[in-house]
Parts: C-alpha cells; structure tokens; sequence
C-alpha cells in the first residue's frame, strides 16, 4: 500500500482572509486623552460660535434700523497715531487688530496639532488635510468658473474657509448626539482649513512687501521667541507675565508687521508659531496660554469684528443676490464646500485600503460637509481684502451671511433626520435587551 503524495502548495495563492491586512478605518477614535481634549475645545468653541451669531445679528439689525447712520459712522470713524501708520477706521481696528488675536490663538491650536494632535502623524492626518483640500478647490473653482474673466475674480478664496467656532456651535445644536469622531473630524478640518486660509492670505493678498519693517520686526519677535523658551512655564502661568511683557513685544511685532505690507493678522500666527508646546521641564505650554486668552478672542476679539462686519444695509451698496460675486459665493459654500470634502472623502475609500468606519453613516459625512460651508469669520474678512469699493465688499459679506444660513439649513435637513434615525435604533436595542 502506498503512501498518499502529499499535495504540492498552489503557486501564488491568496492569503487567508485572516492573514490579510485590516483594512483602515477612517474617523476611527484617537487616543482617550487627545478625544477628553478635543471635547473641551468642542464645547469651549460652542460658546463662542453662539456669541458670535449674536454680535453678528445685532450688526445686521442695527445697519437695517433707524440708528443705521450713527452704526455706519461708528464703524468708519477713525482713531490710532497717524504717525505710526496705525490712524484706522473701527472696523479696520476689528479686522486688522482684534483678528490678529484669533489668528494668535488658531496659530497656537496648529502648532498643538502638527507637534501632538492629529496632524503629526499621515496616517491620522491624510482624512482632514485631504478634505480640506477637497473642501478649498472646489469651491474656488466654482467661484472663478462663475467670475472668470471679471475683475471679481479676485475673491475666488472668499468661500474657501470655514468658520469653527460657528460651525461647531450649529452642529452643538442640530446634532447634540452626533458620533464624537465625526465632530472631531470637523473641528480638525477646519484647523487646516484655517492654515490654508492663512497661507492664502499671506500668499495672495499681499499687494507689495516694505521690507524694512519686516526685517525690524525680527527683533521683537526673537526676543518673544526667547523668552518663551526659557520661561515659557511661568508666562503660561504668571497673571502679569504675559500681559506686561509678551503683549507689547506682540503688539510691536503685529504694528510692524502691518506697515510692511503683510495683512497684520498673520502676525499673530507667527508669534503663534514661535510658543513651544512644552517647557523645559515638560509642561503645557501653548495649551495653558490657549485656555487662558480664549475668552478674549472668543467673547470680545471675534464678537467685535463680527458685529462691524455683519453691518450691511440691505438698501446700501449690495448687489445682492444677482451679482456673479453673490452667486459664485452661495454656490461655493453651499454646493461647493460638501461636493469637494464629501468627494475627496469617497476617494479615500475607493483608491486606498481606509474604509469607513461602522458607526459612520455616509449621510453624515455629506452633513458635516455642508456644515463646513458656514464661513463667517476668515470669509468676511476675505471679502473685505478682496476688493476696494463698497458695493463689492457689502455684496461679499451680505453673500457669506446667506450662504452660511442657506449651509445650516442643508445641514440640519441631512444630519437631524439622521440624529433620529439612530436615536430610535438605539432605543429598539434597549427594548430589546430589557424585554420590554
């Protein structure tokens, strides 16, 4: 009797599905330490975005009510030392001054994320940059495709940035119960998009560059850059150290930055930039300074800037709604914002081994897409940067105002019936495991 041949092995055979590499998913849970940050950072923009719908709706009421004139003559009355360079309209003060305190603080949470956050690593990274990206070209092209061969082409990056304190407040009240992982996603996505705002502004509107200011301001904010790596601790820490000694090397630097030519808020990301993340000794040092000089960006900085900018008379200058400028805006946050993450989303899924995660449904990735066309804020002082009259400028801002309520209505209308869809599954699994 003879032995069996073995079986020889099938060349190339495929792997046992158990042998094969997992798939990715994509909004997967971050570690539990970065997840209770981000929280804090969610509800603390809560907040603020509702404050700032406020500022924004008192500028619009008082621009349409019977103190319109005395609102409009508040806004264009000037003040600061002229041989300085610094004699500016109010509202100029709110977009060039206060501003740059935010673009401080949205520069300190950049840092935080390419040092320790979720940009550090490609593998966490690729989904926000990538739907930024995605969320910035698509409207842009929507924008030129609409205004192409007009001078108001300029403003194509007007409806390319998305508000986060705004956003963030609008998805805190349509979609309280909204998978964490999705609302992190937002909060990440619009961070990059705030840097690529930031690279925008600094890139293509900047008419000319004094570079003897610039050079000048390198002192001051060497000596900033000094002093925060040798005591970035007890700054973050002191109640005077900050206010008495870094406020007026920043504001040097921010006064010299804005007579070189360079929009003044960059400023404020640069001296951002220049905060270690950790002292000596291994504390937080940007995060403690971020919670520290949050109210005054959020509830006094941003609220001001909004409540000038918001301030466009409906029988003014506008052009509303009929002007390309109108339509190319509406349709790049409303249409083009959504298509563009949504889409850049997909081909993830599609061209590499990421899939998207169980709890996910694609229907709220398309809402947290529209919500990323609310873009108050780096939107309206966009308009203000793109343009030199009045009647393009009030179109621009009347346009993002629509175009960002229009934005909350897509996304309400995606993501609520979506809320209840899953509030009853998980009321079904209740019963189901009670019995009842």
């Amino acid at each position: 009797m003879t032995s069996p041949t073995p079986t020889s092995p099938i060349p190339h055979a495929p792997k046992a599905r158990s042998q094969r590499r997992p798939r990715r998913r994509l909004f997967a849970y971050i570690g539990r330490r970065e997840l209770l940050r981000l929280n804090r950072l969610l509800r603390r923009e809560f907040v603020g975005g509702l404050i700032i719908m406020i500022a924004a709706l008192v500028g619009f009421v008082a621009a349409n009510s019977p103190i319109s004139e005395w609102f409009l003559e508040l806004r264009e009355f000037k003040i600061g030392p002229e041989a300085l360079g610094l004699h500016m309209s109010v509202s100029h003060w709110a977009s060039d001054g206060l501003l740059a305190i935010f673009f401080f603080m949205v520069g300190l949470e950049l840092k935080r994320e390419f040092v320790e956050g979720d940009l550090r690593s490609p593998r966490t990274a690729i989904v926000p940059v990538a739907a930024a990206v995605g969320g910035v070209v698509f409207p842009a092209a929507i924008y030129l495709a609409v205004n192409a061969g007009t001078a108001t082409s300029h403003g194509w990056a007007i409806p390319t940035a998305t508000d986060i304190a705004f956003a963030v407040a609008v998805l805190g009240l349509i979609a309280p119960r909204i998978n964490p992982a999705l609302r992190m996603f937002l909060l990440t996505l619009a961070v990059v998009d705030d840097f690529i705002a930031i690279a925008i502004i600094a890139i293509f509107y900047t008419d000319g560059v004094n570079f003897t200011p610039l050079l000048i301001a390198i002192a001051p904010a060497l000596v900033f850059a000094l002093l925060m790596r040798w005591k970035g601790e007890w700054f973050a820490q002191s109640k005077w150290g900050a206010w008495l000694i870094l406020l007026p090397l920043g504001i040097i630097t921010w006064a010299l930055f804005y007579n070189s030519g360079i929009h003044a808020t960059i400023a404020g990301v640069v001296l951002a930039f220049l905060v270690p993340v950790r002292g000596k000794s291994g504390g937080e040092v940007s995060e403690t300074l971020n919670n520290r000089f949050h109210p005054l960006s959020a509830f006094i900085a941003v609220p001001i800037f909004a409540l000038f900018a918001a301030g466009v008379s409906l029988g003014g200058a506008s052009r509303f709604p009929f002007d390309p400028i109108a339509i190319g805006i509406m349709l790049g946050l409303v249409i083009g914002k959504p298509l563009g993450i949504t889409l850049t989303t997909w081909l993830l899924t599609r061209f590499t081994r990421a899939t998207l995660g169980s709890s996910v449904l694609w229907r709220e990735v398309i809402g947290i897409g529209a919500l990323a066309g609310v873009g108050f804020t780096v939107a309206m002082l966009v308009a203000e940067l793109s343009f030199t009259n009045a009647s393009d400028i009030d179109t621009g801002r009347l346009s993002v105002m629509v175009a960002s309520l229009l934005a909350v209505v897509v996304a309400a209308a995606i993501l609520v019936p979506s809320q209840r869809k899953h509030a009853r599954a998980r009321s079904t699994q209740v019963n189901h495991v009670t019995g009842e």
